[in-house]
């Protein structure tokens, strides 16, 4: 009879996911029990998209787990392939598998918009690829990890540091179709309810093959390395799953509702820790014993940064809302009520007033135009910015020339040759780098409206001359 117990986890995605009774996932479930991981649960894969879909309060704690019940799925596959007394290496494949269960255990509370707030500060060491490093390598989840052999903790945590995948193990935690975007595109598209984005999952695991691809470096072959293709029957739905993807983007992640509130938070956050670091915590409402100053005061407290998550920032919101400082006030309301800031697309509105400009003349017009809008935005504001500026872009897809290398790609079998998805695919090559250029205001502030205008009208002049 064996020592370990199966565990089981329901989940909406995958249905039924079961820990084995084996050394190995059951070192993996005590993972799952530690402080940082179950600290997860309170950290919203999506952040604020619920203010614009409901349903979105997944949390990046089921998420973890999907990736690695995804990641496994994948490993059998290869396992399967490669034959486990032939090449398959069940030490590199079960680094990856633990890589994939604990790769966001370092994200902050509302994600993304924390590092902006870690950038801001000039503080990289809350990036969460830092703080995850960290917590891999020296806390309690090291300590776990360590259950499998000295030194694995430190090469799971090294395997999520490096930049790119290096074999077809770490390719399933990191590449162009890895368990991350495999569970996270699926899961957010099922609890946001987007009715795009689908995904043909069964097939595109049906054939997926391994395949042999030369690497070297510059224009000298150094060898040949194993990576997972798909063959050519499943090249219709390799498509799907790039555009599917790409179309999450601007609906859901890039979402103007969902970029107000993050911009909100980032100032309303900010505020706070300048007013604690000030020594002045009273003015903003907040105790003197309250993580978010604690956290205020000594942010490289790793300690500090586990007592931060989602419910905490919502917990001190009535707080915040009180407060005797009147920026964190408002911004807090803002955030409280749904109240947002103004969402005015200069891209688009450039596309009205003058479509005949081509894509290149768009982008010299938007950047002279946010020259002058941040200009303004300087000169004019106080305490907080009354034009922000939002930029962002995301390509559809990675050439293989401009991505970490073959293991990164999507890669078909046809003919008998392994080719670029984007090579043979009409679909993906036409399609085009969406492109985000906005600016946030106060709706009643009309000054600042109307100098966004104008900039714009003068960058348009400027741009005509």
């Amino acid at each position: 009879m064996s020592k370990y117990v199966p565990q089981r986890v329901r989940d909406p995605l995958h249905d039924l996911i079961e820990f084995r009774p084996n050394a190995f996932e059951d070192a993996m479930w005590r993972v799952i029990q530690t402080r940082p991981f179950q600290r997860l649960r309170r950290v919203k894969q999506l952040a604020f998209s619920e203010l614009v879909y409901p349903g979105a309060t997944h949390t990046r704690f089921i998420h973890s787990i999907g990736v690695f019940h995804t990641a496994r799925l994948l490993m059998a596959n290869i396992e399967r392939q490669l034959g486990k007394e032939d090449a398959y290496s069940e030490p590199k494949a079960k680094i990856a598998l633990a890589a994939a269960l604990v790769h966001d255990v370092g994200h902050g509370p509302f994600s993304h918009s924390f590092e902006t707030v870690g950038k801001r500060l000039s503080l990289p060491n809350l990036s969460h690829e830092a703080i995850s490093a960290k917590l891999i390598k020296e806390s309690e989840i090291a300590e776990s990890l360590n259950i499998l052999g000295g030194g694995f903790a430190n090469d799971v945590g090294n395997l999520i540091a490096q930049d790119g995948p290096t074999d077809i193990y770490s390719s399933v935690v990191s590449s162009q179709f890895d368990a991350d975007r495999l569970d996270y595109m699926r899961r957010d598209k099922l609890m946001t309810g987007t009715q795009h984005s689908e995904i043909d999952f069964t097939w595109l695991m049906a054939n997926l093959k391994i395949g042999s691809v030369a690497y070297g470096v510059d224009e000298a072959k150094v060898g040949d390395i194993e990576t997972l293709v798909l063959d050519s029957k499943a090249r219709f739905a390799a498509e799907t799953y790039v555009l599917g993807l790409f179309q999450l983007y601007p609906t859901v992640y890039f979402h103007k509702a969902t970029r107000s509130a993050e911009k909100v938070f980032t100032e309303l956050f900010l505020r706070v820790i300048k007013i604690v670091q000030e020594g002045d915590y009273r003015r903003s409402g907040l105790a003197l014993n309250h993580p978010i100053v604690k956290f205020a005061r000594k942010p490289e407290s790793i300690d500090n940064f586990l007592s931060l998550d989602d419910t905490v920032i919502w917990g001190a919101i009535h707080s915040f809302c009180d407060a005797n400082d009147n920026v964190v006030a408002n911004l807090a309301i803002r955030l409280r009520d749904r109240k947002l800031l103004k969402s005015y697309d200069i891209r688009n509105r450039l596309r009205e007033i003058c479509p005949e400009l081509g894509e290149d003349s768009r982008d010299r017009v938007v950047k002279l135009a946010g020259s002058g809008i941040e200009e303004w935005s300087d000169e004019k504001s106080k305490d907080v910015p009354r034009l922000i500026l939002d930029d962002a872009k995301r390509s559809p897809y990675k050439k293989l020339e401009s991505s970490s290398g073959p293991l990164g790609k999507m890669l078909i079998e046809d003919n008998g040759q392994l080719v670029d998805l984007g090579d043979i695919s009409d679909v993906v090559r036409a399609a085009q780098v969406f492109k985000l250029n906005r600016v946030y205001f106060d709706e009643d502030d009309q000054e600042a409206k109307r100098h966004v205008e104008a900039a714009l009208t003068k960058a348009i002049a400027e741009e005509k001359e």
